[in-house]
């Protein structure tokens, strides 16, 4: 994990440090449940554009999942020492 792969998960998340796993888990949720793909079934009757933003909230769900990760390994290692 390099300090770029944070700064690029803090972006994501929009959030700065100090960082706070509290604020951590509030901008998590808040971000799942804005990109949950099943979300934009009740969006659009077109099946093609519903395809794409399906696909766009699967690859934003991914992308906020890993940034969580990065962030959650990176305040554990910034409380141990």
């Amino acid at each position: 994990m390099t300090p770029e792969d944070v700064q690029r998960a803090l972006q994501l998340f929009g959030l700065t440090e100090p960082l706070t796993r509290e604020r951590l888990e509030e901008q998590r949720r808040a971000l799942l449940a804005t990109w949950h793909p099943p979300r934009y079934a009740s969006l659009t009757n077109n099946p093609r554009k519903y395809m794409q933003m399906y696909k766009k909230g699967e690859a934003m769900t991914k992308d906020v999942e890993s940034a969580y990760q990065v962030l959650s390994t990176w305040l554990l290692s910034h409380k141990q020492s």
